[in-house]
């Protein structure tokens, strides 16, 4: 005699069966691994302005207490780096130009490593090289103007004036650097020479973060009541230079300077509220500052700049 079906035997025998794509289709393999992976921007608005950051590409590097934290016994970089969860045999670098709309212009700060991976992300987010009208460069460090030109020395931004720091761009052309002189140096005629204070567009204002670089500056965006700070590289990594703006980080030229300059600006986003985009910030790089004991920390902005 055979026993009875039960709601259980139908539920094994069910899953004891493999799964068919559909109807009279053979199996299908498992989805492939993708790895890890970020979308290439990120736009918000702020007032009557759309801001979008680029991710133009990221790279992981080793043994990153050679690079933060240089005036910090060995001990001290790993209990810091362990309370914020993050390893202290490497560390990932992100890289992020931001485009403003301004509804006149199309303004770009800084360009990437190279010309491929920044147009590459401009893409992404909807726009053309050739529909920049504006190139602000913050400093003159390889992976900030490495997108000038393309690979056949031609500019990337076929359309665009440029606006950089006069004190910036004056200590460069006195250093022989070979980067500048291939990438900066043949678009002078092109480039408006700023003074902290002076804009570069309307409602797009310098101001000084000096000591990163001889003239490295940073920009506030004001449009309807609302203000955003592009700070560029003022404090290079949310922890080891941001949260701790007194340790010395390898690529500021002038440390004492750059720690000065740095706790300057993260006093007035901290005091402010002022939501800012950090070049090297984890992507998006945009965020708040809060205060943290002598210190301060790094807060991802969330929606408050998408309602």
């Amino acid at each position: 005699m055979t026993s009875p079906l039960t709601r259980r035997s139908i539920l094994a025998s069910a899953a004891a069966l493999p799964l068919a794509a559909g109807h009279g289709s053979p199996l299908r393999a498992a989805a492939p691994m993708l790895g890890a992976g970020l979308a290439p921007y990120r736009r918000v608005t702020l007032g009557d302005f759309e801001v979008t950051t680029l991710l133009a590409g990221s790279r992981t590097v080793p043994d990153p207490h050679t690079i933060f934290g240089l005036n910090v016994e060995e001990a001290e970089f790993a209990e810091v780096s362990q309370s914020a969860n993050i390893p202290t045999d490497a560390a990932r670098f992100y890289f992020t130009p931001t485009v403003v709309n301004t509804g006149a212009q199309l303004v770009l700060f800084d360009t990437g490593l190279n010309a491929e991976g920044t147009v590459a992300a401009l893409n992404a987010a909807g726009y053309e090289a050739d529909q920049v009208d504006l190139v602000v460069i913050t400093h003159m460090h390889g992976d900030h103007i490495g997108g000038l030109m393309t690979d056949a020395g031609d500019p990337t931004f076929a359309n665009a004036s440029y606006a950089t720091g006069a004190q910036e761009y004056d200590a460069w052309a006195e250093m022989g650097n070979e980067g500048f002189d291939a990438k900066m140096r043949p678009l002078a005629e092109q480039t408006k020479m700023l003074a902290p204070g002076e804009d570069a567009a309307p409602g797009i204002t310098a101001a000084a973060a000096f000591g990163h670089t001889p003239g490295h500056m940073s920009y506030t965006l004001d449009s309807g009541g609302k203000s955003l700070v592009i700070g560029a590289d003022f404090a290079n990594h949310y922890v080891w230079s941001l949260a701790h703006p007194d340790w010395e980080v390898k690529f500021d030229m002038d440390k004492a300077e750059a720690a000065k300059s740095r706790r300057a600006l993260l006093d007035r986003l901290a005091a402010d509220r002022t939501p800012f985009i950090g070049y090297h910030m984890p992507f998006p790089a945009l965020g708040y500052v809060e205060t943290r004991g002598d210190g301060y920390a790094y807060a991802p902005e969330s929606y408050q700049l998408s309602l």
